[in-house]
Parts: C-alpha cells; sequence; structure tokens
C-alpha cells in the first residue's frame, strides 16, 4: 500500500510538461456529478484554450444510444487538490454536436442572464450555504448514529464538539484545505442540527462563478467521501420526523442594495420573490416540500413570509442590514440539492429584470 501511494503521489513538475486536467460534469438526474481526465501537453490556466471533449451521453441519461455523443465545453478551472503539481480541475457544461445546449445544461441559460448588461451593472454577489449529510456507506445511516437507532435529541450537535457530538470532522476538514487548494473561495465551515450533518459556505461570488465553485466544491466532497469510504448525501430531508432538513440557504445582493439607501431596493426585491413564490419553489430542488414545513427553522413551502433575523421565514433579513440601511439578504427556501445555476440566476431574473 506504502507504494500506490508513493504511485498516487508523484510529483510530474521534474519529469514532464504534460498535466493531467479532469473534465467534470454534471450527468441527466441534475446531481450525479461525472468526470474524466486527459493529458494535456503544456500547462494551462485559461478554459478557452482547453480543447472540447466527448462522451457517451447515453450513459448518463442525456442521449439516446443511436446518436450519443455530447460535447463537453470547459468554463472554468481549478487547481487540482488531489493530483497538485499543475494538474487542473475543469468544470464544463454540455451541447450537442450541432452546438446547442442539451436540456440539462442549467450553465448555459444561467450564462444568458448573469451577461445581460442590466445585471452586470448590479454586479450580483451570493453567497451559498451547503448542507449535506454524511452517511455510513452501507447502512445508508447518517454517520454516527448507532446502527438502526438514534441519537440523542438536537440540541448539543450544532457547532459541537466532541467525539458524542460531531461525527465525519476530519472528512469536513480535509474537503475545507482541498477547497482553498483549488481557488474556491470557500469562506467557512460548521456542523450543522442534526447529527452527521455539516454545512459550507461558499462566497462572495460574483454571478456564474457562484455556480462554478459551489459545482466544483460538491465534487471535491465527492471524491473526499470516496476515499473515506462514507457516501454524502444532499437530499433534503434524509431522516424523517423531528430532525432538521438540508438545505442551500442563498445570501444575495447587488450593487444597488449594498449602497445607502439599499434597504428600500432589499424591499423591493423582495416583493418581486414573493410574487413568484411558486416558480421558485418549483426550481429551488426535488424533495423540499419534505423539508420545508414550516418546522426546523423553515416557511411552510405554500407561504411566503419575510422578517428580520427570522429563520422561520422564506427571506431573512440581517440586523445589520436592517440597522445600516444596506446590505444583503437570505433566501431560505433552496433544498440542499438545488443547482447554483439556476437557483443564483433565477434570483437576478426576478429582482433585476423583471
Amino acid at each position: 500500500m506504502a507504494l500506490l501511494n508513493d504511485l498516487i503521489n508523484l510529483d510530474l513538475t521534474y519529469s514532464t510538461k504534460k498535466i493531467i486536467a479532469e473534465y467534470i460534469w454534471i450527468g441527466g438526474s441534475g446531481m450525479d456529478i461525472r468526470s474524466k481526465a486527459r493529458t494535456l501537453p503544456i500547462p494551462v490556466t485559461d478554459p478557452k484554450k482547453l480543447p472540447k471533449w466527448n462522451y457517451d451521453g447515453s450513459s448518463t441519461g442525456q442521449a439516446p444510444g443511436e446518436d450519443s455523443e455530447v460535447i463537453l465545453y470547459p468554463q472554468a478551472i481549478f487547481r487540482d487538490p488531489f493530483r497538485r503539481g499543475d494538474n487542473i480541475l475543469v468544470i464544463c457544461d454540455a451541447y450537442t454536436p450541432a452546438g446547442e445546449p442539451i436540456p440539462t445544461n442549467k450553465r448555459h441559460a444561467a450564462a444568458k442572464i448573469f451577461s445581460n448588461p442590466a445585471v452586470e451593472k448590479e454586479v450580483p454577489w451570493y453567497g451559498l450555504e451547503q448542507e449535506y449529510t454524511l452517511l455510513q456507506k452501507n447502512a445508508n445511516w447518517p454517520l454516527g448514529w448507532p446502527q438502526g437507532g438514534f441519537p440523542g435529541p438536537q440540541g448539543p450537535y450544532y457547532c459541537g464538539i466532541g467525539a458524542d457530538k460531531a461525527f465525519g470532522r476530519d472528512i469536513v476538514d480535509a474537503h475545507y484545505k482541498a477547497c482553498l487548494y483549488a481557488g474556491i473561495n470557500i469562506s467557512g465551515i460548521n456542523g450543522e442540527v442534526m447529527p452527521g450533518q455539516w454545512e459550507f459556505q461558499v462566497g462572495p461570488t460574483v454571478g456564474i462563478a457562484s455556480g462554478d465553485e459551489l459545482w466544483c466544491a460538491r465534487y471535491i466532497l465527492e471524491r473526499i467521501t470516496e476515499i473515506a469510504g462514507v457516501v454524502v448525501s444532499f437530499d433534503p430531508k434524509p431522516i424523517p420526523g423531528d430532525w432538521n432538513g438540508a438545505g442551500a440557504h442563498t445570501n444575495y445582493s447587488t450593487k444597488s442594495m449594498r449602497e445607502d439607501g439599499g434597504y428600500e431596493i432589499i424591499k423591493k426585491a423582495i416583493e418581486k420573490l414573493a410574487s413568484r413564490h411558486k416558480e421558485h419553489i418549483a426550481a429551488y430542488g426535488e424533495g423540499n416540500e419534505r423539508r420545508l414545513t414550516g418546522k426546523h427553522e423553515t416557511a411552510d413551502i405554500n407561504t411566503f413570509k419575510w422578517g428580520v433575523a427570522n429563520r422561520g421565514a422564506s427571506i431573512r433579513v440581517g440586523r445589520d442590514t436592517e440597522k445600516d440601511g444596506k446590505g444583503y439578504f437570505e433566501d431560505r427556501r433552496p433544498a440542499s440539492n438545488m443547482d447554483p445555476y439556476v437557483v443564483t440566476s433565477m434570483i437576478a431574473e426576478t429582482t433585476i429584470l423583471l
């Protein structure tokens, strides 16, 4: 095993100029991250200089067997924390050979919204809070929970420390550092309310970069849990009953909101979000009705309400924003399995373009 680890960790810098690029894309379910690697002759730092590639879409639920070729367009580059050196991770989106985005390519539509001059002028900032649950591989049961049983009730686990409160911290810390190495703007981590559940935050990021960075962070997390022999779940309600669900709270502001008088702009934006509540809920993740029950720090899925410092609201405005008269707000409705391209662009579209 020592020899295998030595080979995995080989530093290629002094033996070749060639690098390995791991092309990453989203499969047919909208949450199954796929990747494959290719060798490039020299280091590359600009995605526009990377070659397009293809894959078998019939094996990912994205193309029929008789016409299965799907084309990958490189869109964003990150440093590879697994291979290191000049090797890279490449976030891609997917197109037909004719150059049309395939139906599961949500990045393409989001990029159109973010490239709108009215949106670009507002420089939309996002802070994405990704909650997730670590599961025992063979039991499909949260890490640290008794096999087929339950731990003590919620209370001591949120931001808790100790072997009886925090389960999987080595995985969480490894992910934190790997994201920083990759160049992802990860801003923090914490243990969540349900034991075995954790959260990391990405941001502030601008526009389409928020989706690229969150997807790359999810990929890195999946790879680390693969190594650890643990399963990561983005299900919004992994355990039924009196346990918190998992969300992806989305913090948002525009240039106008961050300037003096911004609080009035925020209130107008919230009114717009209220008018499209059903449309947003429909796009905010599968199974979200199991999470948004009006309990466990959520608003009921059929009710839109906002409030200052209210974690039981659809939209929460922070005390500092109210006090300063400017700042940001938090959309608490997105589920942990939401597509960040969809959620971020939809918030920008509703609050800026409508």
